[in-house]
C-alpha cells in the first residue's frame, strides 16, 4: 500500500528486534528497558540516521493476561529510555479490556491519559501520542484523548478462521 505508515502493534520479542525495525515504520509495542535499549543499540548498528519512532506499551489495567510496562516499572525507567539517542519515544499505547460492552473500556483509556499527563509534567520529551481503541471502542477512545486507534477489522472485516 504506497504512502502507508505501517506501525507494529503485537508483542515483540528481543531476538526479532531487527527484523521490526527493518519492517515497521513505527513499534507500538516497546515494553520494557531492555526491549528499548536493545532497539536503540540496532539502530545504531544498522546506521540509522534519524531516531526511529516508538511508543511505550503501558498495562494500565494490571492484567496478567496482557503485556506492557507496569506504571511503576515504566515510571522507573522512563528517563533512561528517553535518553537512548537512536530512539524517539512519541508517546503511549495500550491495550483495551476485553470487554462485552465497548463502555466499559473507557477506564482503561482514562487511565493511560491521566499517566501521560502525569509523566509529561516532569518529562516533556515524552511525545503526545496515544495510542489506544480499537475498531469496537474506538470513538470512546478518542473522547479520551487517544491520537491512534487501531480499526483494522472495521476496515478490513473479521480475520478467516481456518
Amino acid at each position: 500500500m504506497p504512502g502507508a505508515t505501517w506501525h507494529l502493534i503485537g508483542p515483540l520479542q528481543s531476538n526479532k528486534a531487527r527484523r521490526a525495525l527493518e519492517t515497521f515504520d513505527v513499534i507500538e509495542s516497546v515494553d520494557s528497558l531492555e526491549l528499548a535499549a536493545r532497539l536503540d543499540r540496532l539502530a545504531g548498528e544498522m546506521g540509522a540516521t534519524t531516531p526511529r519512532p516508538i511508543l511505550l506499551q503501558v498495562n494500565v489495567d494490571a492484567d496478567d493476561a496482557k503485556a506492557g510496562f507496569d506504571v511503576s516499572d515504566l515510571e522507573r525507567d522512563l528517563d533512561a529510555i528517553l535518553e537512548l539517542e537512536r530512539l524517539d519515544v512519541r508517546g503511549l499505547m495500550t491495550v483495551g479490556r476485553l470487554v462485552t460492552r465497548p463502555a466499559d473500556a473507557r477506564p482503561t483509556f482514562a487511565a493511560l491519559r491521566e499517566l501521560a499527563a502525569h509523566l509529561r509534567r516532569e518529562r516533556p520529551r515524552l511525545g503526545p501520542e496515544l495510542s489506544m481503541g480499537m475498531s469496537d471502542d474506538y470513538p470512546l477512545a478518542v473522547e479520551e484523548g487517544a491520537t491512534i486507534v487501531r480499526v483494522g477489522r472495521a476496515l478490513f472485516g473479521d480475520r478467516p478462521h481456518p
